[in-house]
């Protein structure tokens, strides 16, 4: 018996060993491009910073396990297993190269449960970079490549299976040999590069976001319990806003107007010199301002979060808190002006279709951007320029007799791809906007953001702010009186492929008034003069700001009365 175990242990290594002398050329190149294909997938990192070669210098734990399970089935069953294995590892691919995307563009990782609303923005991105049928062709693309990757694997899979079958010795010896390496390496931690375990796993990535969807699950409950928790909630008009009472009252979103504009050695000077120079220019009309920093919930996109955040003084971080906002009666800062008797719009150039749940925010009047009358060419993904939007407002609201009014408005001339850019013309020839016809141009490309040439994407970043901030201010000085009281502020950083990884989510925030009354209201807390904030000005989380402007503008038996809630 154990002369006839030896002789078949033999027989079995001799047909391992000779069989690739046996087998097609061609039907060996495509077992190897499966098995390099497999484990590419197991071992590709899901953040594009990590995509070099040292990253494939793993063993991914799942590939062992998997392999070992294989072993043990009878054929038949072991090709089922390998083709369910191999599409669910095209399944994790798939989360790979979304959270890359998502890791590029916004600075976090895809989350599954609320992102898919973004798909309507990134489509129409594309629709401004490619055209209607380019953005069509993407997508078509997209969809193949999602059908295709967990069949490509799935196949790649069933194919290592079949090989198997025929290898199984060898199989077992190279599975047993790679277990003992991976526990050798994983007990110490061993690194062949810094950054990079020897002893990897392919699904590691995928137990953070489950720890992650688990609290975004518990988080909806808490949520709730902070958006009925509020202190302003019941008191009256008649206690609110009173230190800004007859003020024009404008709260301006700069797109993408973030801290690394002001501090970049790569892009802060030109913006600088626009800030400092507006500053000598509103100082010589009689104006005063004072800045300093808030911390965005978002970073490289998600412009709604910080709106949102900003108003309701609630941390909105994701597009179910949004939502979850939306649907609640959370007193906002609208509602507080509403309440108190301003007129309450919003000019949303972004905003492609109606808002109707824009009125529980406290609008009462909502301004998209077919509402605005606009005649002239897109910029990209931008549907019109800032310096029309603002013309738009003060034609249609500001410039009419009415109770005092607070506005928010939302630019978009500096959204990505931050080109083409327009040129600022004078107020009294905005018209329609035909006259932008001829700055539509393709000087600079929109598409240098995909091709990542960030020299390119970073100087087309730097002019867009400069026009959406030389623009506003050229509002204020233009029609600006002792009544307008002028917020701007940014609703987040720029993607990574401006700031680089690793940077803040601080965004400047900017208060300016001809009435010293009202910067004197703000003087406990601190910011400092002038339109740029100092690297050492104070910073509050965004959501901090509605509690500190209610406050600071009420009576003082109102602000008593928030002080001892």
């Amino acid at each position: 018996m154990a002369v006839a175990a030896v002789e078949s242990e033999v027989h079995d290594v001799v047909v391992d060993l000779d069989e690739p002398r046996r087998r097609p050329v061609a039907s060996r190149l495509l077992d190897a491009v499966a098995a390099l294909l497999i484990f590419v997938a197991l071992v590709v990192p899901n953040d594009l910073t990590r995509l070099r070669p040292a990253a494939f210098l793993t063993l991914p734990a799942e590939g062992l396990l998997a392999g070992a399970l294989l072993l043990f089935l009878p054929r038949t069953l072991r090709r089922i297993v390998a083709t369910v294995l191999g599409a669910a590892t095209g399944v994790i691919v798939l989360m790979k190269l979304m959270d890359m995307g998502f890791l590029e563009a916004l600075g976090r990782p895809f989350n599954p449960m609320v992102d898919w609303s973004l798909l309507g923005d990134g489509l129409r991105f594309l629709r401004g970079w490619l055209g209607q049928l380019g953005s069509i062709g993407a997508v078509v693309l997209a969809v193949l490549v999602v059908a295709a990757m967990p069949m490509v694997i799935a196949l790649a899979a069933r194919r290592l299976a079949r090989l198997i079958d025929g290898h199984s010795v060898l199989a077992s010896r190279a599975v047993a040999v790679l277990a003992v390496i991976w526990v050798a390496c994983a007990v110490p931690g061993v690194h062949l590069v810094r950054g990079v375990p020897v002893a990897g796993s392919a699904t590691a990535f995928l137990f953070d976001r489950a720890s992650h969807l688990s609290q975004d699950l518990r988080d909806r409950k808490a949520f709730a319990a902070e958006a009925a928790d509020d202190r302003f909630q019941d008191i009256p008009g008649s206690d609110l806003l009173t230190g800004l009472r007859g003020k024009d009252v404008v709260f301006t979103f700069v797109e993408s107007y973030g801290r690394s504009a002001i501090e970049d050695p790569a892009v802060a000077p030109g913006i600088d010199a626009v800030l400092d120079a507006g500053g000598r220019k509103l100082a010589a009309a009689g104006f005063g301002s004072r800045s300093a920093f808030l911390t965005s919930p978002t970073a490289g996109g998600g412009s709604w979060l910080a709106h949102s955040t900003l108003l309701s003084g609630l941390w909105i971080d994701n597009d179910q808190r949004d939502r979850d906002l939306v649907e609640s009666d959370r007193f906002t800062l609208t509602n507080a002006f509403q309440r108190a008797g301003w007129r309450t719009v919003g000019i949303m150039p972004g905003n492609v279709a109606p808002w109707p749940e824009g009125a529980r925010f406290g609008y009462q009047k909502i301004y998209s951007a077919d509402d605005l009358g606009y005649r002239g060419p897109k910029f990209s993904w931008a549907t019109m320029p800032d310096q029309y939007a603002y013309a738009a407002f003060e034609r249609l609201e500001h410039s009419k007799t009415h109770s005092p009014l607070m506005a928010e408005v939302v630019t978009v001339s500096s959204h990505a791809p931050w080109s083409p850019i327009p040129r600022q013309v004078s107020w009294h020839d905005v018209g329609d906007g035909s006259v932008f016809d001829s700055m539509s141009g393709k000087a600079y490309p929109p598409e240098a953001i995909l091709t990542r040439d960030r020299d390119r994407v970073r100087a087309d970043y730097q002019r867009s702010i400069e026009y959406s901030l030389n623009t506003l201010l050229s509002y204020v000085q233009t029609y600006g009186d002792d009544d307008l009281v002028m917020i701007f502020l940014g609703d987040h950083q720029p993607s990574p492929i401006v700031t680089g990884q690793g940077a803040s989510r601080d965004v400047p925030i900017t208060i300016v008034a001809r009435d010293r009354k009202v910067l004197d209201r703000v003087a406990a807390w601190g910011w400092h003069p002038g339109l740029r904030p100092a690297p050492n000005a104070p910073v509050w989380r965004m959501d901090t700001f509605r509690d500190r402007f209610l406050t600071a503008f009420g009576t003082q038996p109102a602000a008593e009365r928030v002080g001892k809630h």
